[in-house]
């Protein structure tokens, strides 16, 4: 091999080998991301209450702290002016477990009572889902999973 070839090639070995570092570096101070979130409606009927069940994936450099979860319908004073983390503060704790590395599979439970049902919107609703990492860091999805209020 020529010598120009070899330090070719050693050159490109040191830039990715940096660029390497430089995303496993990144990668380690990654903001908490919930993904996979799916919502489930049931409806209350005669002998007994709906629920409202919302699961979702997170993951977090830092760890988990804290998973917060708030449905709210499309057509709402949050559907023409959006979220913010502050309206979160009234939002209900999801219980999170362990599933992988730096995983975490996170549910939120809450019956549906035939009030309730009554007293709700019908139509598309949203769920909000705030992930909270041990390191302060905070993402908020406004609209994690949809279901539909009859």
């Amino acid at each position: 091999m020529s010598r120009r070839i070899v330090v070719s090639v050693a050159a490109g070995a040191v830039v990715f080998a940096g660029a390497g570092a430089f995303a496993l570096a990144h990668a380690g101070d990654q903001s908490p991301a919930p993904a996979h979130g799916k919502a489930r409606y049931t409806a209350p009927t005669a002998d007994r209450d709906g629920s409202l069940v919302f699961t979702t994936d997170v993951t977090a450099s830092s760890e988990v702290k804290s998973v917060k979860v708030l449905a709210w319908p499309a057509k709402s004073s949050f559907g023409t002016k959006g979220l913010t983390v502050n309206d979160m503060d009234g939002a209900e704790p999801a219980v999170c477990k362990p599933s992988g590395g730096d995983s975490r599979r996170c549910t939120y439970r809450v019956a549906v009572t035939h009030a309730d049902a009554e007293g709700s919107p019908k139509g598309v609703w949203h769920v909000a889902v705030l992930v909270t990492a041990k390191d302060g860091d905070t993402t908020l999805d406004a609209k994690a999973a949809d279901f539909t209020v009859a």
